[in-house]
């Protein structure tokens, strides 16, 4: 993590004249991070995707700078969470590594952090979620600041959230003390799932046509196509609401000195994706916009970067120092480095990789066991190390493949199961798989072909998994030093499907709501 603060540099560089020509910048800027829920890499329009219209945030990348190595290192909502809100990765914070946890008192978060020094801080939504949060004393915990969410609109589908997100904001903006700097997490609940099927092209105008291409690990047919345009028709609604929050900053006057950073918790919520631990799970958009203070925006930054670097981002341009925040140390290093430079491409040397993995997510294993995994990406090469894999990675068949939300595409790819001419779908999202795994992300970003044992890929597959041991034993990963097992023995936060495994073979009845129901019959419209 870099030890100068942005502080003495800001108003140097003012001083200068090496900023842009803009006076009087407060030292410590405000910070707004907009996250969604469930967003892949690559669909925006700053990407050069045109099916996913983003303005808002192709206007951040515009005006500061795009990432295209952003990655977390766990993708599920919990865990990915606690490493934005830490600057630790999720396997450095006990039983937060799970999904529905008891977060661990110890960890404080970063918005807990600056409203000990002077942030007013505050969220709407969805902050750490989903799991059970509270402090030594047992009093619940705002992580993510203050909730506001007073605010209610008319949702455009069934499936999105009545939160009015830009109106929650403005209230908060309304509440914030003058001359005090503040820090707002903007908790879209959007593209999360569940969708109402077809609003993408009936509501969002748009084509099955208009996708270049359907992932190699899934069907390409109308059904896949529409559930991935009503995907896109939520990811919009986020965009929108992030551009209504902008206006409102541009009004006050205020947008100049704000840190806006956009981004999401996870992959799109769909088989082979979130969850898991491939491309389109844990590579994820990323802009970051400070007008007053980047001196060369519009660049383009192809440095690996992971979600712990945030953290320290933000703690570091707020003038806190980690060492008095209360924060267990960080993991990650502060973007700064990487922000203020004045190239794109790659910019820090060191940047060179990034690590991944998962422990338990949703639950449909005996004794809710998890799937642990690590892995590293550099070089766009991925390795992973699967340490149970006898396991079922989207947990098992009896109980519904949960490890995966139910959609019509999932119902697609199940049903392809039968024919030897499309099982490889299946395989590729549900089934068994070996110890490890080597991907050429470059020729291969849909990772479906396994390099790892193959002529020619033994010397890369063994340098990539010294390194990831390595860099885990140093971090006091469980995994590393084969005490994982700690990470099963986590209990399950919610007490009503804790065990479902056992109740569902038992033959007990299970209520429809506790599942991501996989029949798309379900939820078709009839």
């Amino acid at each position: 993590m870099t030890r100068y603060f942005i502080t003495g540099w800001l108003l140097a560089g003012l001083a200068c004249g090496g900023i842009h020509a803009r006076a009087a910048a407060p030292a410590r800027p405000n910070i707004l991070l907009a996250l969604a829920d469930d967003w892949s890499y690559g669909h925006a329009g700053a990407y050069g995707c045109a099916w996913v219209r983003t303005p808002s945030f192709d206007r951040v990348a515009r005006e500061g700078v795009l990432f295209t190595r952003a990655f977390t290192p766990t993708a599920k909502c919990a865990p990915s969470r606690a490493s934005i809100l830490t600057g630790r990765n999720p396997w450095q914070l006990k039983a937060a590594a799970n999904h529905w946890c008891y977060f661990p008192p110890e960890f404080k978060s970063y918005p807990e952090a600056l409203g000990e020094h002077g942030y007013f801080v505050g969220m709407t939504l969805k902050g750490w979620s989903p799991g059970v949060a509270k402090d030594a004393e047992g009093r619940p915990r705002q992580m993510a600041g203050k909730p506001f969410n007073r605010r209610t609109l008319t949702p455009p589908t069934t499936g999105i959230a009545k939160n009015d997100y830009a109106a929650n904001f403005e209230d908060f903006l309304d509440a914030s003390p003058t001359n005090q700097p503040w820090c707002f997490w903007y908790g879209c609940v959007e593209p999360h799932r569940g969708y109402e099927y077809g609003t993408g092209v009936t509501r969002g105008g748009k084509k099955t046509g208009d996708i270049p291409r359907v992932p190699g690990y899934w069907p390409d047919n109308e059904t896949v196509r529409t559930d991935m345009l009503d995907y896109a028709y939520e990811v919009e609604h986020f965009d929108a609401h992030l551009g209504r929050m902008l206006a409102a900053l541009e009004r006050r006057g205020l947008l100049e000195n704000t840190l806006v950073v956009v981004t999401a918790d996870n992959g799109m919520p769909f088989p082979h994706s979130k969850g898991q631990t491939y491309r389109d799970s844990n590579h994820l958009p990323l802009a970051v916009m400070w007008k007053a203070a980047l001196r060369a925006p519009g660049r383009t930054v192809t440095d690996y970067v992971s979600f712990i670097d945030l953290a320290p981002t933000f703690l570091e341009v707020a003038g806190v120092a980690w060492e008095t925040s209360g924060m267990a140390p960080a993991q990650g290093r502060s973007l700064t480095d990487v922000l203020f430079a004045e190239q794109g491409g790659r910019v820090v040397p060191a940047r060179d990789h990034v690590l991944i993995g998962r422990e338990r997510n949703d639950i449909g294993r005996p004794g809710d066991a998890g799937y642990p995994v690590r892995g590293i990406v550099s070089d766009d090469t991925l390795y992973l190390h699967n340490f149970e894999p006898a396991r079922w990675p989207a947990c098992n068949p009896e109980t519904g493949y949960l490890d995966v939300d139910g959609s019509p595409t999932k119902t697609e790819v199940l049903n392809a199961r039968g024919s030897p001419a499309t099982r490889g779908y299946w395989q590729a999202c549900f089934g068994v798989r070996g110890a490890e795994e080597l991907y050429d992300l470059t020729g291969d970003p849909d990772c479906l072909s396994n390099l790892a044992g193959q002529d020619g890929s033994r010397k890369r597959q063994a340098e990539l998994k010294a390194r990831l041991f390595e860099e885990l034993a140093r971090q006091g990963d469980p995994r590393a030093s084969g005490q994982g097992k700690v990470f099963d023995d986590y209990p399950h936060a919610n007490e009503k499907m804790r065990g479902y495994y056992e109740k569902r073979m038992q033959g007990q009845e299970i209520p429809a709501d506790w599942v991501n129901l996989s029949d798309f019959e379900v939820s078709r419209p009839k």
